[in-house]
Formats: C-alpha cells, sequence, structure tokens
C-alpha cells in the first residue's frame, strides 16, 4: 500500500525554536541509534518512521556508524527517502553526524576535516540525498585544533552539503570557543546535542547557559537513560533488557538497588500526574523551555505513541519539582 502522511501530522505536536534560529524542531525527535540496523526487521522501523510522521515528528536524528552495521540505520532511510517519505522531503529535517570510528586507517575517526568531509559525502550517498538539515560534529577531538574541526563545518554548509551545523558533547568551554570561531566564520552553531536525563544533569553545571547566552538551542539524547527512566527497570533487570545483554549500551552496574528505588519514587509521581515514567521524564527534559527537543528511541510503533502523549502534560507545579529534586538527591520525598 502506498503510504499517505496523516492530514492531521501538524495538529497536536509542539515546535519549538532552537535558539535564536529561523529553525523549529517538534518537541520530541526521533533518532535511528537503535533498532534501524541490519539486525533489524526492516518493515518495524518503517512502520516506526512511518508514524513518527504521522504524529507530526519532522526531524530524524541520524550518525554516521548507526546499524548495526555501521551505516545501515542511514541505508534504511534512505530507502524511506525514496518510496514513502519521496513527497515529504523538506517537510522533515533530517540530521546526520560524525565523529567516531568508521574505516580503518588515520582519516576515518574524530574530527578532521578529512574525516567530517569524508564522512559526510558518504553519508549523503546512502541516504540519496544533496544535502542534509543538520550536520555534527559528534564529539570533541582532543587532537585536533577546534578551528579546524569548525572550519569543516563552515566549509560544509558553504559548498551546499548542509544547511546548518551543530555539535556534540562537547563542555560549556570547547562550546563557548566554538560558538566564538564558527560566528567569526559566519556559519553560526544552531544546536548541541549532550546526553541529559533526570539521571544525567551534567549540562546545567554551565552549559546551558553557555547556549542561552549565544542564543544556542539544544536537544537532548538518551533523555530516558536508556530506559532507566520507564517502567521496564522498577523491579530490577529484565531478561532481554539493555542492561541484561553484555554488548548493550546500558551496563549491569547502573541499574543499582539506589536508582530503582529513585526510579520507583518516580514513578509513583508520574501516577499521580496521569502520565506514565517516561512521558514525566521527557516533560521534565522539556520543563522550562531550555531545551529545544528530546529525542527518543523506540523499538515499537507503541513507544513512539505513548511518549509523544508526554506533550498532554508538559506543566510542573513547584511542589512536584521541589519532590524530584528530593528523589534525585537522595532527600525526603513527602510532601
Amino acid at each position: 500500500m502506498v503510504y499517505q502522511a496523516a492530514e492531521n501530522r501538524y495538529e497536536s505536536m509542539k515546535y519549538n525554536r532552537s535558539g535564536k534560529s529561523g529553525l523549529m524542531l517538534p518537541a520530541i525527535s526521533l533518532g535511528l541509534w537503535h533498532n534501524f540496523g541490519g539486525v533489524d526487521t526492516f518493515e518495524n522501523g518503517r512502520a516506526m518512521l512511518r508514524r513518527a510522521f504521522d504524529l507530526g515528528i519532522t526531524h530524524f536524528d541520524l550518525a554516521n556508524n548507526y546499524g548495526p552495521p555501521a551505516g545501515y540505520a542511514e541505508e534504511l532511510f534512505g530507502e524511506m527517502l525514496k518510496t514513502d517519505f519521496a513527497p515529504y522531503r523538506d517537510e522533515m529535517i533530517i540530521s546526520t553526524k560524525a565523529g567516531y570510528y568508521m574505516w580503518p586507517g588515520p582519516y576515518g575517526d574524530w574530527g578532521s576535516r578529512k574525516y567530517l568531509t569524508a564522512s559526510l559525502d558518504q553519508s549523503l550517498k546512502r541516504m540519496g540525498l544533496d544535502y542534509v538539515d543538520i550536520f555534527y560534529s559528534h564529539r570533541p577531538d582532543p587532537n585536533t585544533p577546534v578551528e579546524e574541526t569548525m572550519g569543516a563545518l563552515d566549509s560544509i554548509v558553504r559548498q551546499g552539503k548542509a544547511l546548518y551545523v551543530g555539535i556534540s558533547s562537547y563542555s560549556a568551554e570547547q562550546t563557548e570557543e566554538a560558538v566564538k570561531i564558527l560566528n567569526r566564520l559566519g556559519t553560526p552553531l544552531v544546536i548541541h546535542q549532550p546526553n541529559y536525563s533526570m539521571l544525567n544533569r551534567w549540562i546545567e553545571d554551565g552549559l546551558q547557559d553557555v547556549l542561552q547566552e549565544n542564543g544556542v538551542g539544544s536537544i537532548a539524547f538518551c533523555p530516558l537513560a536508556q530506559g532507566l527512566l520507564t517502567s521496564k527497570y522498577l523491579h530490577g533487570i529484565p531478561s532481554g533488557s539493555r542492561a541484561s545483554k553484555s554488548t548493550g549500551a546500558l551496563s549491569e552496574e547502573r541499574v543499582t538497588e539506589d536508582v530503582i528505588s529513585r526510579v520507583q519514587k518516580l514513578n509513583n509521581l508520574a501516577s499521580e500526574r496521569g502520565q506514565n515514567l517516561a512521558q514525566m521524564s521527557l516533560a521534565w527534559v522539556l520543563r522550562n523551555g531550555r531545551v529545544t527537543s528530546a529525542l527518543i528511541g523506540a523499538s515499537r510503533v507503541s513507544q513512539i505513541e505513548e511518549n509523544v502523549e508526554a506533550l498532554n502534560n508538559l506543566d510542573f507545579s513547584q511542589d512536584e519539582l521541589e519532590l524530584i529534586e528530593n528523589i534525585l538527591s537522595g532527600g525526603t520525598t513527602e510532601k
């Protein structure tokens, strides 16, 4: 059956401006980090992408190494662009990144101009695109001058291979330097993609201030802490979960009794709010407007539907915020 996007796809999604730019992103974006590889079922990936777009998710986040094998997620998305999404390219924000290992030798990793340029060329070929909307430096490179990395991003925009540029996992100090260099070059930094959740709050210690002062947006990856902030781990580590696998991105050591206890208390508060834990966790990330979009992953359509429903209740009372702070800090949980 030929795919036709839902006519009401823009009626309920919330869209936020990325910093001071003209770029609007959906409050919930979909990442293809997991479950869109060659080891996964294509039809399941296709169903998730279709449903996400029908729900108003216009931003799809990829990277050169997403799979496995590396590059497969871009190939899958490229197939979608040729078929189901062919009429809708201009309604989408497609992002990709480079910064992690992709091929052997000295030019297949980190942040050199050589690697970033070659990697994006390969990504565009895999997806069948002339340009991406956002191209990221996936991580800071301690051995390459930041001027070179930012210069490569500037060149990529000037060559028409990306419309906007971003960085991911840069510290506050590194971000401030990147902003200054890109401003001098004339290609302003539009977005930062950090790891941020109730269980990982490092960006509150300076980075958010740098972004706000410089008019840069942010999109939080792992807002559900690799599944810890869902109902999955309320009673320990279930069989088949990420933490139960030796190759999973979530290590078993992170799922401690203390973490489970805090997650259970957060779950109780979510129930009082009429949400599940994942929905409240996404609402919390978006709570004060300092985060442009929460980047979710999914393994099935129902997860995307549930996560988007977080937008039905983004407001927190002062009592709720104080209770969450107490839970996260290990203090009292009494109101």
